[in-house]
């Protein structure tokens, strides 16, 4: 199938760009990013936007740079180069763990980190991630800017806190401290496939004590899930198999599970139990950055 008619608008700047989401705020208006998930949408016209906003020429949206103790990615940078980056490699260890499962080659040759998060897929992996860890997402319309949490970017299923005049223009994640552990579990049908159940997990520890946990969940619901009964679990003792168990077993209490065409409701609750403890365990026993 081919899209329907479109009207396709390639800014030089940012500035031009966020003009014209203004200028056209009202109609059926789409920024285009890698593509790798709008394109196929409008193709089979589930996405029918009148108003196409083309980034790939806008410079000041590519890039990873340290900034104090944060990590700041910009939108238009691709998947394959964030993977591949020394910096993230250092810096967010999660991210660049989580990237073995992401999407495949080609994808991530073309598909962008910001087009990626804004895209909003429950089953994705680094809205996960982003939650995790704390990130926060800088939106910028033609008048003003503004940072949302990564725990409040996500509404619903394919749906965020992003305006129609807005795009994302910077993520910023905290680097990695030298008494944090992290790991990334996750389950699908096929390598590089979209999550059935995917769990991102960073502790803190003060000596042998959980001082602080983030713990996110992907595939189980329709947006990225913070876990706090499993952290709650967790915060103000050791970790041990033992608190890992009880974490896994207070998370998924206090989730609906459903199935879908590949797998059942149950299959789903038992891979997601297994996998919070498998990650949790995997944290403790992660090396130090």
């Amino acid at each position: 199938m081919k899209p329907a008619a479109f009207d396709l608008l390639r800014p030089d700047s940012l500035e031009e760009a966020l003009q014209a989401l203004t200028a056209h705020q009202e109609a059926d208006i789409k920024a285009l990013a890698g593509g790798q998930s709008l394109i196929p949408m409008m193709n089979f016209r589930v996405a029918q936007p009148s108003v196409l906003v083309d980034l790939e020429r806008i410079p000041d949206l590519r890039g990873i740079e340290e900034d104090g103790d944060w990590i700041s990615i910009r939108p238009m940078t691709r998947h394959f180069e964030v993977k591949a980056s020394p910096v993230v490699a250092k810096h967010l260890p999660l991210v660049r763990e989580a990237y073995e499962h992401v999407a495949h080659f080609t994808i991530r040759n073309r598909g962008t980190l910001g087009g990626n998060l804004s895209h909003a897929d429950p089953a994705s992996e680094m809205p996960c991630v982003m939650n995790a860890l704390d990130a926060d997402f800088v939106l910028q319309n033609a008048s003003s800017v503004r940072t949302v949490p990564a725990r409040e970017f996500y509404l619903g299923p394919f749906t965020t806190a992003i305006e129609p005049d807005e795009l994302l223009v910077q993520i910023r994640i905290p680097k990695a401290q030298a008494d944090e552990r992290f790991a990334f579990e996750e389950v699908s049908l096929r390598k590089g496939d979209f999550a059935m159940s995917a769990v991102a997990v960073r502790l803190a520890f003060d000596g042998d004590v959980c001082r602080s946990a983030g713990i996110a969940l992907a595939g189980v619901a329709g947006t990225p899930v913070h876990a706090e009964a499993a952290e709650a679990e967790l915060v103000g003792q050791p970790v041990n198999p033992d608190a890992a168990a009880r974490a896994a077993s207070s998370m998924i209490e206090t989730i609906v599970f459903e199935g879908s065409a590949n797998i059942t409701a149950e299959y789903r609750r038992h891979v997601t139990r297994v996998l919070i403890e498998r990650a949790i365990i995997r944290a403790v026993a992660s090396p130090r950055i």
